[in-house]
């Protein structure tokens, strides 16, 4: 099947290398109000999943550091890509399990 048949964001995840639980993962991703803000590859409110990815490699406090970010919100990390558009905090409408499993996603991009 050719990616132009799948979902944007399925297309993109299989586009940067994303495999397994991709879907399931982007799923979640929906239905927690990420993709509003947000996208595998490219900059929409807030910066490309891969970029984060890419900014945090190799630093082993930076799992811990994007849940704590993920749950409360916060500014001031990517100002030159969000304007200063602050993330809004996403604890406790989005269990903290399911959090885990999504920055585990971005950082594993």
């Amino acid at each position: 099947m050719k990616a132009r048949w799948l979902s944007v964001p399925v297309a993109a995840a299989m586009m940067v290398g994303v495999a397994g639980t991709a879907s399931a993962d982007l799923e979640l991703a929906k239905k927690s109000g990420c993709l509003a803000c947000h996208a595998v590859d490219k900059k929409v409110v807030g910066p490309a999943w891969q970029d984060v990815s890419a900014k945090y490699k190799g630093d082993a406090a930076a799992r811990d550091a994007l849940i704590s970010k993920v749950k409360a919100g916060g500014k001031g990390n990517w100002t030159d890509v969000t304007g200063g558009v602050p993330m809004p905090p996403y604890s406790p409408r989005v269990a903290d399990a399911d959090i885990e499993k999504l920055v585990d996603f971005v950082l594993g991009l």
